[in-house]
Formats: structure tokens, C-alpha cells, sequence
């Protein structure tokens, strides 16, 4: 009986040890894997800031050598002054209205008026 203890014991060492070696090789190969992608990431990203670093120094040398210029001053168009004869003609076009009686006094003398102050 002490024979099968003695074994079964050296079993459960042997199986213990062997969990313990494939632990330890996991937990060593898994740190070196991620040291490695540590480097490959931060490799990558100093690549990024150095690119991005020289867009922004070519952004502001750009900017430098670039004056400005304000935009063209708009003018309005002038406004056209009717013809004469074009005042005349409304102003007649009143009289035969008010002739007519669609206008009243009053509303002929306002209406002539305002297009004599234009």
C-alpha cells in the first residue's frame, strides 16, 4: 500500500511541476510577445507625430510666405435715373386717373408728388 502512496504522490509532484513549467514558459513567451508589440506600437506612433509634426511646420511655412490681400470692395451699381420723358409720362397717366375720376384730388396730388421727389 505504501508503494501505490509513494506513486500516486510523485503523480500529483510530477503533474504539479509539469503545470507549473508550461505556466511559466506561457507566462514568458506572452511578455515577450507583448514587449514586442510594445515596440512595434510605439515605433509607429513616433512614425505619426513625426509626420504629422512636419505637415504642421509646412502648414506654417506656408503661411509665412503667403501675404494677404483683403477681398475686392464691392460697390452697388448706381442707381438710373428715369428719362424725363418717362416722368412725364406717368405724371399724365395721373392726370387722365384723376380726369377719369379714379383719383380723388388729393390722391392725385400725392401721386404727383412722389414721383416728382423720385
Amino acid at each position: 500500500m505504501r508503494a501505490r502512496r509513494v506513486m500516486r504522490r510523485r503523480r500529483v509532484g510530477r503533474a504539479v511541476v509539469g503545470t507549473a513549467v508550461v505556466a511559466g514558459t506561457a507566462a514568458v513567451v506572452g511578455g515577450t510577445v507583448s514587449h514586442h508589440q510594445q515596440q512595434k506600437y510605439a515605433q509607429q506612433d513616433a512614425a505619426a507625430q513625426q509626420e504629422y509634426d512636419q505637415a504642421y511646420q509646412q502648414g506654417a511655412a506656408d503661411a509665412q510666405t503667403q501675404q494677404y490681400a483683403p477681398p475686392p470692395v464691392q460697390y452697388a451699381a448706381p442707381v438710373e435715373q428715369a428719362p424725363a420723358t418717362d416722368l412725364t409720362t406717368q405724371i399724365q397717366q395721373l392726370a387722365q386717373l384723376h380726369d377719369s375720376g379714379v383719383l380723388s384730388d388729393e390722391e392725385f396730388a400725392a401721386a404727383k408728388a412722389k414721383l416728382l421727389a423720385g
